[in-house]
């Protein structure tokens, strides 16, 4: 049961009669639909529904699937103004990937409830294209109660009022954890009586999807997801089990829930849910823990600033404290000041300016500051730190009535960056973080953090974000893996060349050189060798950096590589001449996005038309396959890429972590026989199962990997230029990281 609060402001629209001015409380129960509209090939919907008022949506429900007599029960708390807006309401198909399809529309005039306080209401759904066709009814609970307080007073203090609504809906009252071990039976969909099932979770906006386990009925996942519990009374995780198709619509194999009100905290349980509308079961482990050190405040209350304070959270990260709580990394202090020269984004040439600050799931934000491009928040917000290699995204936005808040502005800024109580303007950059945008903002950032824990929560499978975006097919993207998996393929050949000159004796004292080397190192080979091997580029990659070499030639390609990407988009928007090749290419392109944009159009053609429906079979198809092999150039480019930072000192607390590992591998395969680790390895290997049936399998190495920042991360991360006039004042504390 999902709870939305919201503020709005005074309405402009003047269809109604007018209101008697005050603030009013508009409680609505989305109870269910009946007889919805079919939008979907199989003869059912997956519907769900929007508020809207004075044009802004308001809320937004879940999704039901497959179902044209859904049943929601969920609550909103709506705070209005002005009775005169009417209450919109919308039902829309969820389509995967594709753009929704609209269901039908009904308008709730709150006029008529206001000598009747409480109502239970039947909305007939109608399309305005087509009045005469019958697209099913919603019921709804709605209550209105007047707030004591005039308008004017309301509309004064409504920054302030929604400041004390987001800190009450922003902050969390505990965590859950969900580790999905394993399903039973399940049904076949496939016509080779298995399936490839995944498993999707959803707590309020909160989101995951698991890994996809191909051409089994009983798939073993062993993942683990992470949700904020708002409610205090618990909530309900809808769980649903789906088949992956390539070239149609994922098949759905099945549902469950979990009551979290029932489950008792700071305790494991273990559970076995039966699916309904389908056959067999999952395995679940949930865990509910209190909440963690999050909050907002004014600028003049903060911990961090308070001597006694601070002096407790430095002890609570000492070295003596590294083994106790080892998910509790550190915390991170970040103020947020004021932003200087923003975008002007409404037509009166202002903005209504507010950020959001993210660490990886965590996300809070500030109140509006309203006709404003250079706001003052001075707020300040605290995080706990789960891994020292988190990025903290501050963006900037523009509230709008009419429709979503528009983009003013972003930076990244990873926790290992931060120099401790230093003021700083940054840079906004694009939602891409390629390039610049207008307006600078100024934050102030401390950081505290236990070495050892950070250093052993790296070798663990890094936290996964919130489902937000599918993945789609993007040619700019596509040529951008392309082109750097090919630099890693270049460099692995000019490796081998330059081994191959040796044998050559293009150079002879080269030559000479590899030829006295190769000797000595065979005839004196140990195992302990290779690890100590791997040792030497990191000490000479760390002498030439010292030194003051520019080690960013390949961030510089990067960037021109990006840019590249910009300018393809640019490009975009121009009709290509087809007297040549490249914009042949640029045509085709834009012929198959036409073609994948206008695929949701078609589904009532493909219904009927069994050969429009094998060619669009076939389209989805090419866009999987176009997916799955702009992900696979990513992932490869990505890992190599990972690999060269390593040694690069791109990270020097990840470089130093590969030391201390490789230094204690040297260590270890010197005194103890190669068979006797085999063994241990072994044997760890063999019986973990039996000692843990539902541990979560991950590689160390790969985990580790995946905080080393690739070089499109790192051209992201880069922090841009400023103008001298916007270096601000810098207070310098002890750095405890």
């Amino acid at each position: 049961m999902g709870v939305g609060i919201n503020i709005l402001g005074p309405g402009n629209a003047d269809t109604p009669p007018a209101a008697k001015p005050g603030m009013y409380q508009l409680d609505i129960v989305l109870k269910r639909g009946n007889n919805l509209a079919i939008r979907d090939r199989g003869g059912t919907s997956d519907p769900y529904v929007k508020f809207k008022i004075s044009g802004k949506e308001v809320f937004r429900s879940r999704t039901i699937n497959k179902n044209l007599n859904p049943v929601w029960d969920e609550r909103v708390s709506l705070l209005v103004d002005s009775l005169r807006e009417p209450l919109y309401v919308k039902v829309f198909d969820y389509d995967f990937g594709l753009q929704d399809d609209f269901m039908g529309s009904a308008y709730l005039y709150l006029e008529s409830l206001e000598h009747q306080r409480t109502l239970d209401v039947t909305l007939d759904l109608e399309d305005p294209q087509h009045p005469k066709h019958d697209l099913g009814t919603l019921e709804l609970g709605v209550t209105l109660s007047p707030k004591e307080g005039d308008f004017k007073e309301a509309q004064q203090h409504s920054s302030m009022r929604l400041s004390d609504v987001h800190r009450k809906a922003q902050l969390w009252r505990g965590i859950v954890s969900i580790s999905l071990i394993e399903a039973r039976g399940l049904k076949p969909m496939d016509a080779n009586g298995l399936s490839d099932p995944y498993v999707k979770f959803r707590l309020g906006h909160q989101k995951y999807k698991s890994k996809k386990i191909a051409k089994t009925l009983n798939p073993q996942w062993r993942e683990q997801f992470d949700f904020h519990l708002f409610e205090e009374h618990g909530g309900f995780i809808d769980i649903t089990v789906w088949d992956k198709d390539a070239g149609k619509k994922d098949d759905f194999m099945g549902r469950c829930s979990i009551d979290l009100s029932l489950l008792s905290k700071e305790h494991t349980h273990k559970l076995d849910l039966p699916l309904d509308e389908g056959e067999g079961m999952l395995v679940l482990l949930v865990t509910l823990t209190g909440a963690a050190a999050v909050s907002i405040s004014d600028l003049s209350v903060n911990m961090l600033d308070d001597p006694h304070e601070r002096h407790q959270i430095l002890q609570r990260y000492g070295v003596l404290r590294s083994f106790r709580n080892l998910k509790d990394v550190g915390v991170v202090q970040v103020k947020v000041i004021r932003a200087e020269g923003l975008m002007a984004a409404d037509v009166t040439g202002k903005s209504d300016p507010f950020c959001v600050v993210e660490l990886s799931n965590d996300r809070l934000q500030t109140h509006t500051i309203y006709k404003n491009l250079n706001p003052e928040w001075n707020k300040v917000f605290t995080f706990n730190v789960k891994d020292i290699h988190s990025v903290l995204e501050v963006t900037v936005y523009d509230e709008d009535r009419d429709r979503s808040a528009d983009f003013l502005g972003k930076v990244a800024i990873p926790l290992l960056h931060i120099q401790n109580g230093e003021r700083k303007a940054y840079a906004l950059k694009s939602k891409e973080l390629t390039g610049p945008t207008k307006g600078v903002i100024f934050l102030e950032i401390d950081v505290v953090f236990n070495a050892v824990k950070a250093g052993l929560r790296t070798l663990v499978p890094i936290e996964q974000k919130y489902i937000e975006d599918e993945p789609r097919v993007s040619k700019q993207l596509l040529l951008q893996n392309f082109t750097r998996v090919r630099r890693c393929i270049l460099f692995l050949i000019n490796v081998g060349c330059y081994i191959n000159s040796c044998f050559e004796w293009d150079s002879p004292q080269r030559s000479i050189c590899a030829f006295m080397l190769f000797v000595l190192v065979v005839w004196n080979f140990e195992l302990y060798m290779i690890p100590l091997a791997l040792l030497v580029p990191l000490a000479w990659n760390y002498i030439l950096i010292a030194s003051g070499k520019d080690t960013s030639v390949d961030l510089l390609a990067m960037e021109d590589l990006l840019e590249d990407e910009d300018e393809d988009y640019e490009k975009d928007d121009k009709v290509p001449n087809p007297g040549s090749s490249e914009d042949w290419q640029l045509s085709a392109s834009h012929v198959f996005e036409d073609m994948l944009a206008s695929w949701h159009f078609e589904w009532i053609h493909v219904m009927v038309d069994p050969e429009r429906k094998s060619f669009f079979n076939k389209l989805y198809a090419i866009q999987d396959v176009c997916i799955s092999v702009q992900s696979a150039l990513d992932l490869v480019a990505s890992y190599g890429e990972r690999i060269k930072n390593t040694f690069n000192w791109t990270v020097p607390f990840l470089s130093c972590l590969a030391i201390v590992a490789l230094c204690v591998a040297t260590v270890l395969v010197y005194y103890i026989p190669l068979r006797y680790i085999i063994l241990v390895w072994g044997v760890n290997k063999f019986t973990k199962k039996l000692r843990d049936p539902y541990t979560i399998d991950n590689n160390e190495l790969l985990d580790f990997l995946s905080r080393v920042p690739s070089d499109v991360q790192v051209v992201q991360y880069r922090e841009l230029k400023l103008d001298p006039s916007h270096s601000p004042n810098k207070r310098k504390k002890n750095n405890p990281g």
